[in-house]
């Protein structure tokens, strides 16, 4: 393939392998297609404030590729303040069994994720141009998602806040953080408790990542 992220094809490929995760090239060639999207709109709608093609494939596909094994295999999930669709495109992407409803009110972030699923042909992808406080959780399947995710959306208490209601029973939330945030997990709700604190390795990031799942208590 040409463009941008074709240098970068062979590192993802190694990277998807590195993580257990299937690394045929249809899929690396999805992925980065997806990266194409993403550094072509940003130059115009400032989507996120990443723009080398390395780093796209490092802090944007990886990063969110490397949650993938520790979420199980739910049928549904929520991707919360998905942006630019960070993880929720990805996952999509890698799991076309699994439906993904994108959650992001800023229309021009959810305009560029309908335009990626028209490109992509994403058909288990759907954006919720909402905030996720509006959203019943009878609009999802099953009454909620099984996993619902976000992003350096916000802190943890305002996450169980705004979106624990889309998780069905039995469904956890899963919260891509960064350094570990003790406060933050000292500060939860009551009746929310944190099931698992991960530390995640991604390939070619050495920036500390964490993915913690949170459940009702």
């Amino acid at each position: 393939m040409s463009g941008a992220l074709a240098p970068y094809a062979r590192q993802l490929a190694d990277g998807l392998a590195a993580l257990g995760l299937d690394a045929a090239p249809e899929l690396v060639a999805r992925l980065l297609a997806f990266g194409e999207l993403l550094l072509k709109w940003n130059r115009v709608y400032n989507l996120t404030a990443i723009r080398d093609p390395k780093e796209t494939v490092t802090h944007h596909l990886l990063d969110s590729l490397a949650v993938l094994p520790w979420l199980g295999s739910p049928r549904a999930l929520a991707d919360i303040g998905a942006g630019a669709g960070l993880p929720g495109i990805v996952l999509a992407l890698a799991c076309p069994d699994m439906a993904v409803y994108s959650v992001e009110s800023v229309g021009k972030k959810a305009g560029f994720q309908q335009q990626a699923k028209i490109e992509l042909e994403l058909r288990n992808l759907t954006i919720l141009q909402r905030r996720a406080e509006t959203i019943r959780p009878e609009e999802l399947p099953d009454g909620g998602a099984q996993a619902v995710i976000s992003r350096a959306f916000s802190s943890l208490a305002d996450f169980v806040r705004l979106a624990g209601h889309l998780a069905r029973e039995g469904g956890a939330l899963h919260a891509m953080k960064g350094v570990y945030p003790g406060a933050e997990i000292a500060a939860l709700p009551a009746g929310w408790g944190i099931e698992d604190a991960r530390p995640l390795t991604v390939p070619g990031l050495t920036a500390e990542r964490h993915l913690l799942r949170i459940r009702r208590v």
